[in-house]
């Protein structure tokens, strides 16, 4: 029965990373006394990550969103200016799990109530490293904070797969912009 136990502790933690790879938390926040539809330009001013690889792959992504929303990059001097950082940090979560013996709450064996009889559990610690993608969208004359969209999601040691998972989340994070507009 003990073998039981570690086979469904095994299974259970796998299920939960398995599922955690593709979840992502996205937030997006903006000023709502803007008008949007005034943008028709935008200029990037800053793409730090912590892997060079993924300056270029963020920064393909957006640009792929706006052309969509129909702005246009330029150089030097845009309605709007763009900040895109991306960090991982280590999480960890604890699991435990329990073999089912031993009656736990409500046993009837010793007069109806009580712990009663001796179930074993297993706790493990599961490390997972969180990526989080950040966008911060600025007026180009003012420099005020005008849209910020952040993703976060687990990494996996799957290069394709986070990559896919990066494409993801900014179509999800574009999907509504700009705020207050569903013609773009």
């Amino acid at each position: 029965m003990k073998n039981f136990g570690r086979i469904a502790a095994t299974l259970s933690v796998l299920l939960l990373a398995v599922g955690s790879l593709s979840a992502q938390d996205l937030k997006t926040d903006y000023d709502h006394s803007v008008n949007f539809s005034q943008f028709k330009t935008y200029t990037w001013l800053q793409v730090k990550t912590s892997n060079s690889l993924w300056d270029e792959r963020l920064k393909n992504d957006v640009n792929s969103a706006l052309i969509a929303k129909g702005l246009t990059e330029v150089p030097s001097g845009g309605d709007l200016a763009i900040v895109a950082s991306r960090t991982s940090q280590n999480e960890q979560t604890l699991n435990t799990f329990y073999d089912g013996l031993g009656g736990g709450w409500g046993y009837r064996g010793f007069g109806g109530g009580g712990f009663g009889g001796f179930g074993e559990s297993t706790t493990t610690t599961d490390t997972y490293v969180v990526g989080t993608v950040v966008l911060d969208i600025f007026n180009g004359n003012s420099k005020t904070l005008l849209w910020r969209g952040s993703a976060d999601g687990t990494l996996s040691g799957n290069s394709n797969k986070n990559i896919a998972n990066l494409d993801r989340a900014i179509e999800k994070l574009f999907a509504h912009f700009p705020p207050g507009s569903s013609k773009r």
